[in-house]
């Protein structure tokens, strides 16, 4: 109980205490062992022939585990001791799994890599024949491990991951209840929208109301347009927990815990904002506690409970785990809940990369929705943006007065991974990533522990797959082309290989590439100064369509403290929300944005790609709504504006960047930058040679000039 007493009382009452008091104190012990069970449901064969680890397998199934609620170990998570448990005193969970491994074992090389799903979708699976440079990780003989996390993912498709963790109950047996909150954001008119909304979760399975009646206390729909403004109570006798489906706008339809239907239907140009009485809390944090015992299976066990072998018995040496967006989030949440702790004490992962991943995320709060967004109009005072964004485990928010970084559990019990943070600019403009560099207001850059490394990928969106190709156009959507030419797809195969490397071979990883303040890279919003971007054009539908001449606006997302009340644990992420919306405390954590270079628009510090240091125009890390009325930047994605050919047409047009003419001369001369660019890349360990020969290639079959 050590460490939890170190995150304060509140911690240990929300979370620990429960557990160990349910279990009858400390000196409770299980009658036995936790079990766990693995069953294979196939084994197919994989693909290709990957060097000298020769071919691979798919290996398909499930992993039935317990949690023990009497070990301090699980005591961090809510409810733990309100889940039901089974004649053992365990509480039972069961999760999918995909595993790609070599035929023959003996060819491994010992590295076990996990891949966490991103809302049960496998967004990493690997596929050489589309992405041949992904290859690399099965020629150097990885074992790919996909398993769930996520208790509240619906079993839609066979593709699909999902866990089945348990629902917490009061000690009679009936239905806890508490107020929960979501936001209902249509795309377009709609007479009904389904729970539990959300930009991002609207397909998971939603928490249903206690009861049908919206009458009662507790239960109101607002909207508005953006976050700023007042909501405007919609009359109870006005919504439903219903379907629309009897006829035409059909109001309210058939009653349904899952849907609510408005009458004259939802607007796009509002936001709604849902608050009622939910029932029947997943325990979602023992979807974490899956995690942490399914890795440490596969890592060490020679087999499971029943006898059956683990597959990858004596094979693995070491662990690496990683995630991307979500479950980048998630990733960090799993280290900062000390869960990098297995049960015999060791480590879980040896090295962990959390990729484009500014945040935590929502999974030990009763009524848990991991996965928020945000942005300045929705989820904007969702979870995932309460805890710490220091890594140190020495970290002190002046905002909050809070104590304790990311990895303050994991020092403690000596259990930190090696660790990378990865951050494209959608992470500081919208997802609210520079206090991770700084002190909560903005005033000094943070010194990072010696474990960790922070990399910015430098004028890049959140995902994508960059290049020329990627960039589209609807001017009633967005204001400017979407997406950014530059990418980080190329860089983050050549860091992952690096933490490889760091956790094998003991190689030092190269330094941490970010902006700062103290060299001017990273700095306030409103002293960003972008030069003239005018009189471009953009082919849509085969039409060139013009783009409106770059104005910035200063739009980015702020970070507010906020009060959830008194039973919820801000440093954790944890506990029990009970006032919703959240009660702003008036105190703002400092948000600053990568400074832009003069000339090109391109921002000055990180990591800069092949695209970045040869460009064909500004790739911006942001994006306007371009819906009349709706202030709020385009969700998750950047914006391209080419440059001019010629330096005549850029000066006719007042354009004050350099055009492709000026900056290459000719076809050869912007072959010449791009086959520099990315040997010096990799001369960096910043790309790969089979990257590197794939750019320059391109750049050869790409003309862009005469």
């Amino acid at each position: 109980m050590k460490q939890l007493h170190a995150f304060g009382k509140l911690a240990l009452t929300a979370a620990a205490a429960a557990a160990l008091a349910a279990c009858g104190g400390s000196d409770s012990t299980p009658t036995k062992a936790p079990a766990f069970k693995l069953e294979v449901t196939s084994t197919e064969a994989f693909p290709g022939t990957y060097g000298d680890v020769g071919e691979y397998e798919t290996v398909k199934g499930t992993l039935s585990g317990e949690v023990d609620p009497a070990d301090p170990k699980n005591a961090v998570i809510q409810d733990l001791a309100l889940a039901p448990t089974n004649a053992n005193g365990m509480v039972e969970y069961k999760a999918d799994f995909v595993m790609l491994k070599p035929k023959n074992m003996a060819k491994a090389s010992g590295v076990l890599r996990y891949d966490a799903p991103n809302r049960g979708n496998i967004l990493t699976l690997l596929n050489p024949t589309a992405t041949p440079s992904d290859a690399v990780y099965l020629e150097r003989g990885y074992v790919m491990l996909y398993s769930a996390w996520q208790g509240d993912v619906p079993k839609s498709s066979a593709a699909r991951l999902t866990v089945t963790v348990p629902v917490a109950k009061n000690k009679d047996g009936s239905s806890i209840t508490g107020p929960y909150r979501a936001e209902l954001v249509p795309t377009a008119a709609t007479p009904a929208m389904t729970l539990p909304g959300g930009v991002f979760n609207g397909t998971m399975i939603p928490y249903e109301p206690a009861s049908l009646d919206n009458t009662q206390s507790g239960y109101s729909l607002t909207r508005r347009a953006n976050e700023t403004d007042a909501r405007v109570i919609i009359a109870a006798a006005d919504w439903k927990f219903a379907t629309c489906d009897t006829g035409t706008n059909a109001f309210p339809g058939t009653a349904s815990p899952t849907s609510v239907c408005l009458k004259g239907g939802f607007d796009p140009a509002y936001l709604y904002e849902l608050v009622y009485v939910a029932k029947d809390p997943k325990v979602m944090g023992v979807g974490l506690a899956a995690l942490r015992d399914t890795v440490s299976f596969f890592r060490s066990k020679a087999a499971d409970s029943t006898g059956t072998p683990n597959p990858l018995a004596g094979r693995i040496q070491y662990t690496l785990g990683q995630g991307t967006s979500q479950s980048g989030n998630a990733m960090k949440t799993f280290l900062h809940l000390g869960f990098n702790q297995a049960l015999d004490g060791g480590k879980v992962f040896d090295g962990m990369y959390a990729h484009v991943a500014a945040r935590q995320t929502n999974i030990n709060t009763r009524f848990a929705v991991p996965g928020g967004g945000g942005g300045l109009r929705t989820d904007h005072t969702a979870f995932g943006q309460t805890a710490p964004r220091g890594l140190d485990k020495d970290y002190a928010d002046d905002i909050s007065g809070r104590q304790g970084g990311v990895m303050k559990r994991c020092a403690a019990t000596n259990t930190c991974p090696k660790f990378f943070l990865g951050l494209s600019g959608t992470e500081f403009w919208q997802l609210q990533g520079s206090p991770v560099l700084t002190d909560a207001n903005g005033t000094k850059d943070l010194a990072q522990p010696d474990n960790a490394r922070i990399y910015y990928y430098a004028s890049t969106q959140h995902g994508g797959a960059g290049g020329t190709a990627s960039i589209a156009y609807a001017p009633t959507r967005a204001t400017y082309p979407t997406g950014t030419v530059v990418h980080f797809n190329d860089t983050f195969r050549a860091l992952f290989l690096n933490l490889e490397d760091w956790v094998v071979r003991g190689t030092q990883p190269p330094a941490s590439q970010v902006p700062k303040l103290a060299d001017g890279t990273l700095v306030r919003p409103e002293a960003l100064a972008f030069p003239a971007m005018k009189g471009l054009t953009w082919a849509v539908g085969g039409v060139q369509t013009a783009i409106p001449d770059f104005s910035y606006r200063g739009l980015y997302n702020n970070f507010p403290l906020f009060d959830f009340g008194p039973q919820y644990v801000p440093q954790d992420e944890a506990g029990i929300a009970t006032v919703l919306p959240p009660r702003n405390l008036g105190r703002d954590y400092a948000i600053l944005v990568p400074q832009v270079d003069a000339s090109t628009g391109l921002t000055r510090a990180g990591i800069r790609s092949v695209e970045a240091r040869a460009p064909l125009g500004t790739s911006i890390e942001f994006n306007y709504v371009a819906t009349p009325g709706i202030t709020d930047l385009a969700n998750l994605t950047g914006s391209f504006i080419p440059f001019h050919k010629t330096r005549a047409a850029r000066l006719a047009a007042g354009d004050a960047r350099p055009s492709l003419e000026e900056l290459y001369g000719t076809q050869d001369g912007y072959v010449t930058a791009v086959t520099a660019a990315a040997n010096a890349l990799v001369a960096q360990r910043l790309l790969l040679q089979r990257d590197a020969d794939l750019q320059i290639a391109r750049a050869k079959a790409t003309v862009v000039l005469p």
